[in-house]
């Protein structure tokens, strides 16, 4: 009964009219009334109904406190937020008539003063200032959470943790929840936050990154301390947890770009990602953090995304920031013009994209041709247009004629530039735009390329012998046939493919192609009723003349400005998906590429083929080192003396692997040395072979880094030494290489060169730091591509390494130069220091320090670096969970000598099936997912790498030619390439054979393999089924029948 009666008594305490129309309450209820007169002053309504589940002492002194903390977190959510929330507006007022009463001051400090000074309570003060209660903010919400959780069972971390929980909900969700007790409501947590659309209150609580970011500055020492464990701990290991910013930056994120739109919001809409995992990602990246780091070591902020998937939002986020960047410059560039209105500066901060701001704002860009709608408004017609729409029944044009001044002369050049008006406000009215781009979505809008004019003309012209440049006519008429497919093509627009859009762009460019947008015309006849009958509907009656200049408004606006508006947003939007696909392949194929498991562990000898200048030779030791270097010529006269040659060189160094470059003379040097081993020259060796691609060796061969590594070295011999390390180690071989060059994707020169440098660059970064390097060997080529370094400190790292010898631990990176805290904290846990690496670095002499070693290290005399070696330092667990990785092994009775042993696989493996990793997580005080590296790192053998995983180079001992392949043959190859229209596949025949799309189905799929966008990637094996040769043009048609696992 007192429950029930709360929320009246609540409504008669804000009321005074209530109090006095009700002067039949009882005594009884008026002390209660009066005894939760100070409680009530931040009494919401959203609280009022959910909060009702606490027992009857909850109209104590303390639960009084409990309900003040519905003010702050009031504030947080934005106004579109709280906008459903109508009584909460009414019964803003009377709080105001409560506030002086403050009987219950002295008490705010009570009982949690040592949490005054958090920097959540010093942001909450900033965020209220009229009320002046940013401390007792937190000694609320520390009040709050001891009456909601069983006394004794919490301490004061864990009670933080789940306040800040808790905080995260919107006021409108939780007035919905009400039950028996706050545990209820407690358990419901990890139900609500999985919802995709959060209110804005996800930004408004928490302290997920305030620690890193107040840690940004302290951290001198490059110390990870507890501050910044707590980080990790907001999360409960499931996924869908939110762990937000504090309302300050959450706010600081919204406000930063100055636009009508919500920064988060937007960014969550475009990339289907939660509002609370877009507000971490933006904290992580203001921070600095590379995503490999942010991947591997942040994985309860980000929501377990994937690199890809952080990438996109971060590629996104920078679009918006480039939008919003561009609008300041736009408006301030149409201030110094003159030009700026009120609604201009609206609609411009309302654009989303810049195909939109291009259109608000291309009538006023400078040297563009006056706009008609402005020449009409520079005469003074404005008012007339307004009058029109508002008053028309009051209109006569006839007052606004002005014989002899151009544009106003008679009634019809003043309806013409009423009409011009009308028309730019129709074409950029928000409203009208949502509703035509409405009818365009449930139209079948096409898009349709064929031959254009000029090439047409080329074309006729073909047997004219008195052309004046037959060769561009002969190059032009090959263009043409490139282009056979698109010169009478039509695609419904929302079915077109990417490749096809970029073919078609690539035709219209070379104008080879005209390409048009066919918009139904129903769309205008539809957009015309509903303008007239509703939108641009005149507010009074109106003559028919006035109908009639509304009339060819809509129209005109519709043929002039909108039809071409809607037909350039079509392009853009599908150029833009086209090269994002584009981009997201190249960035598939060469992480694939990339990670293509090593050949370890035997000699191997490159060859570059040629003809005239003969095949060049490289023999590599199992780690890499030119053993020797020569040239063979194999299809020449004297082939015999110079397969003695070949032979000796085998022989003498124990070369059982070839590797054959895929460019000129492939095929005849592959069959030379089928053809040896097929009469065991080379016996006793086992010698087999395989085919590799060469793109991008010769650009290598004479780039600086090659002239740096490889001095007084032929290029032609720099190539073979790249075609061999391409197997040995492929990783540390093609990061030498612009990965354009390597030849993996398609339409490379179609998309945006900016956006695929950057794609590819962070591909490499990732597999680079995934894999992780032995700083003790690895090149300074490949180090300045882990997360966190640059060009710079890689020269300054292997610079510290030639003074003063090999790394003992991860420690000595902070003696290095240009080694700050942050760089550190990214780079760390993707270095390993091997032990037999260092053991056999320590062995060899290495140059003395000379006197500038002392000035480099000057700077870091204030750090105490330990020199002995970190067992940890092999592994893949950061620097910042060491101690977390101790006290794990602690736990289960191993220590740090055991890494990747059997017995210490064993003792983790009975401990965690035991208990689960959740239980063991709070154990140690770290979360699941730093336990779950941790136990990944102590458990993974000595030298464990990654891409092991991955399919290796074949090796073959035959040889296999095209016109040998028969129509329903089946084969095994590996795949090639991978494009947006199917997958190439090495057959071994000399051809790449073709997988089209269509044919690549789930069922013939592995299960783990059905939820990627790339279903086939580089370097995968797979059985196919030939469809059709085709030995004049090339090509081959593949069935996919499964993949080899």
């Amino acid at each position: 009964m007192l429950l029930l009666g709360i929320p009246k008594l609540l409504q008669v305490e804000t009321s005074q009219p209530f109090l006095t129309e009700h002067t039949q309450i009882s005594k009884a209820f008026k002390t209660m009334m009066r005894r939760l007169h100070t409680t009530a002053k931040v009494v919401e309504d959203s609280y009022i109904d959910s909060d009702l589940s606490f027992s009857t002492k909850g109209i104590s002194d303390e639960d009084s406190d409990e309900w003040t903390l519905a003010k702050p977190k009031r504030k947080a959510p934005t106004s579109t937020a709280q906008a459903p929330a109508v009584p909460r507006e009414k019964k803003a007022a009377p709080k105001r008539t409560v506030k002086p009463k403050k009987p219950k001051a002295p008490k705010e400090p009570k009982v949690p003063k040592p949490r005054a000074p958090r920097k959540t309570a010093a942001e909450r003060k900033t965020q209220t200032p009229k009320v002046v209660k940013g401390s007792r903010t937190s000694v609320l919400a520390g009040t709050k959470r001891k009456n909601n959780i069983d006394e004794g069972k919490k301490d004061d971390k864990a009670a933080e943790d789940k306040e800040e929980k808790h905080a995260d909900f919107p006021e409108g969700q939780r007035a919905e929840e009400s039950g028996p007790s706050i545990k209820m409501k407690e358990e419901r947590v990890s139900f609500i936050v999985s919802e995709a659309h959060q209110a804005d209150t996800w930004t408004g609580e928490g302290t997920s990154l305030a620690g890193l970011v107040a840690k940004k500055e302290e951290v001198e020492d490059f110390t990870f301390d507890e501050p910044c464990l707590k980080k990790q701990k907001t999360s409960g290991a499931i996924h869908g947890q939110p762990n937000a910013l504090p309302y300050s930056e959450a706010n600081a994120l919204r406000n930063e770009l100055n636009m009508n739109w919500d920064l988060i919001e937007v960014l969550s809409t475009l990339t289907c990602v939660e509002r609370w995992v877009c507000v971490n990602i933006i904290g992580l990246l203001r921070e600095e953090n590379t995503v490999p780091f942010m991947v591997r070591y942040r994985k309860d902020k980000i929501n377990h995304m994937d690199a890809d998937a952080v990438r996109h939002v971060q590629l996104i986020y920078e679009e918006l920031g480039t939008v919003a960047k561009k609008t300041q410059s736009v408006i301030q560039t149409l201030k110094k013009d003159e030009v700026l209105t009120v609604e201009l500066e609206q609609n411009l901060r309302s654009c989303r994209s810049a195909d939109e701001l291009d259109h608000v704002y291309s009538p006023y860009k400078k040297g563009s041709k006056l706009t008609k709608a402005r020449r009409a408004k520079a005469l003074g017609l404005e008012d007339t247009a307004s009058v029109l729409l508002n008053i028309p029944h009051t209109l006569d044009l006839r007052t606004w004629v002005k014989p002899g001044t151009e544009g106003l002369s008679s009634v019809e050049e003043v309806s013409t530039g009423v009409e011009h008006i009308l028309a730019d406000m129709i074409a950029k009215d928000p409203e009208t735009l949502t509703y035509v781009k409405t009818l365009c979505e449930n139209s079948f809008v096409t898009i349709q390329s064929s031959v254009s004019k000029s090439a047409l003309k080329v074309k006729e012209q073909k047997s004219d012998k008195s052309h004046k440049n037959p060769g561009a006519q002969k190059n032009q008429n090959m263009d043409i046939d490139k282009f056979h497919l698109y010169v009478d093509f039509t695609s419904n627009i929302q079915r077109i493919q990417p490749h096809q859009t970029l073919a078609i762009n690539r035709g219209e460019s070379l104008k080879i192609l005209t390409v048009k947008v066919n918009i139904p015309d129903r769309v205008k006849s539809e957009f015309t009723g509903w303008c007239i009958n509703n939108r641009w509907k005149p507010k009074t009656f109106a003559i028919q003349q006035v109908w009639e200049i509304i009339r060819r408004a809509i129209e005109d606006s519709y043929k002039r400005l909108i039809l071409p508006f809607l037909v350039r947003s079509y392009r853009t939007k599908l150029t833009g998906a086209a090269e994002k696909e584009s981009i997201a392949m190249f960035v598939r194929n060469l992480r694939q590429y990339l990670l293509v498991c090593p050949v370890r562990g035997c000699v191997i000898i490159g060859v570059d083929p040629g003809f005239r200048h003969g095949c060049k030779l490289a023999v590599l030791s199992p780690t890499g080192q030119i053993i020797h270097t020569d040239v063979v010529y194999l299809h020449n006269s004297g082939q015999r003396t110079e397969v003695d040659k070949l032979r000796h060189l085998m022989m003498k160094y124990s070369c059982t692997k070839v590797v054959i470059g895929n460019g000129t003379a492939c095929r005849e040097t592959e069959s030379v040395f089928a053809d040896l081993i097929s009469k065991r020259c080379f016996h006793p060796l086992d010698v087999s072979y395989c085919i590799t691609s060469e793109a991008g060796a010769s650009i290598y061969s004479v780039s600086p880094e090659a002239i740096k590594e490889l001095p007084n070295m032929d290029p032609n011999l720099r190539s073979a030494v790249s075609i061999g390390r391409r197997v040995q180690d492929p990783l540390a071989e093609l990061v030498k290489i612009d990965p354009k060059h390597i030849g993996i994707g398609t339409y490379q020169h179609d998309v945006s060169a900016g956006a695929l440098k950057a794609a590819l660059d962070g591909v490499v970064q990732e597999c680079v730091s995934f894999v992780g390097v032995d700083i003790n060997i690895c090149s300074e080529t490949l180090m300045r591509h882990v997360a966190g370094l640059n060009a710079g400190q890689a020269k300054n790292i292997a610079e510290w390494r030639e003074q003063n010898g090999p790394f003992n631990n991860r420690e000595q990176l902070k003696l290095v130069k240009g080694m700050g805290p942050k760089t550190y904290q990214q780079c760390a846990g993707f270095i390993r220091v091997n032990p037999q690496t260092l053991h056999s670095a320590k062995s060899s002499p290495h140059p003395v320090p000379e006197k500038p070693a002392a000035t480099k290290r000057k700077r870091k005399n204030c750090v105490n670096i330990p020199t002995s070696f970190n067992p940890l330092d092999q592994t893949c667990i950061h620097p910042e969970s060491y101690h977390v990785a101790q006290r794990f092994l602690s736990l289960v009775g191993g220590s740090a000598d055991q890494i990747g042993s059997p017995g210490l696989r064993q003792c983790v493996e009975q401990k965690v099936w035991a208990s689960s990793t959740e239980e063991l997580a709070k154990t140690v005080d770290s979360t699941p997912e730093t336990l779950k590296l941790i136990i990944d790192g102590l458990t993974q053998p000595p030298g464990f790498d990654i891409r092991q995983n991955f399919g290796q180079a074949d090796f073959k001992r035959g040889i296999v030619s095209m016109s040998d392949l028969r129509v329903g043959a089946v084969l095994t190859g590996r795949v090639e390439n991978a494009a947006l229209f199917g997958a190439f596949v090495d057959i071994g025949v000399g051809r790449s054979g073709l997988i089209h799309k269509r044919y690549i189905t789930l069922d013939k799929l592995p299960a783990s393999q059905h939820r990627r966008s790339l279903v086939l990637g580089p370097g995968e094996r797979v059985e196919v089924r030939v469809l059709n040769v085709d030995p004049q043009r090339g090509r081959i048609g593949l069935d996919l029948i499964r993949v080899l696992q």
